[in-house]
């Protein structure tokens, strides 16, 4: 180690320590330029008022039985005739907050593979707010999916991992055989989840 004597030493080492804090503001800033968004938000107020305000279980049937209160209950979900209730049309809405249109945002969830590059990293992908959402359990409503993706890809090492991701999300739906996603984000960054 040296030491630069005289002036022109000092002002070389506050000149580098001046661009060092600038360097890292500029990098804790470039974080902070990502809104931070929990999937409620994503779902406009009248479905979010809907699904916080669930219809009464359906009645038994007049025998009793649960598979005779099945068999009713079934029937009528299945009558396309029957006006859907504000609570089931939710569950299936793909009405989005046209807010969230072009902005960079950060967002937990958890990645549903859909393609991969030649190096086995997931470049498309589903993000859903809970582990088993389109593979093991019905979908979450289009408005509480989002289509990734990112041309490098991310190396997924198990299903059951969460993860923190920033991007552009827009409001552009994408649907396959899997489900539909009512938003879609142009990833920047994944990162493991944590709390902050």
């Amino acid at each position: 180690m040296f030491a630069i004597r005289g002036l022109s030493g000092f002002k070389t080492r506050i000149s580098r320590g001046i661009v060092l804090l600038l360097w890292l503001g500029l990098s804790s800033g470039a974080a902070a330029d990502y809104q931070p968004v929990e999937w409620p938000e994503l779902i406009p107020d009248d479905d979010l008022k809907a699904l916080q305000n669930p219809p009464e279980p359906m009645a038994m049937a007049d025998e009793g039985t649960l598979a005779d209160a099945i068999a009713s209950n079934l029937a009528l979900t299945l009558n396309p005739d029957r006006e859907l209730s504000a609570y089931e049309k939710a569950l299936t809405s793909s009405k989005v907050k046209q807010e969230y249109n072009n902005q960079k945002v950060r967002m937990p969830g958890f990645i549903v593979p859909l393609e991969f590059n030649k190096e086995q990293r997931v470049t498309e992908f589903f993000l859903v707010p809970f582990f088993g959402a389109c593979m093991h359990l019905p979908p979450p409503p289009p408005n509480q999916i989002v289509y990734g993706k990112m041309e490098q890809g991310v190396a997924l090492v198990s299903l059951m991992d969460a993860f923190w991701i920033e991007g552009t999300l827009s409001t552009k739906a994408v649907k396959n055989e899997t489900a539909m996603a009512a938003y879609s984000m142009a990833v920047d960054k994944v990162e493991p989840y944590y709390d902050e």
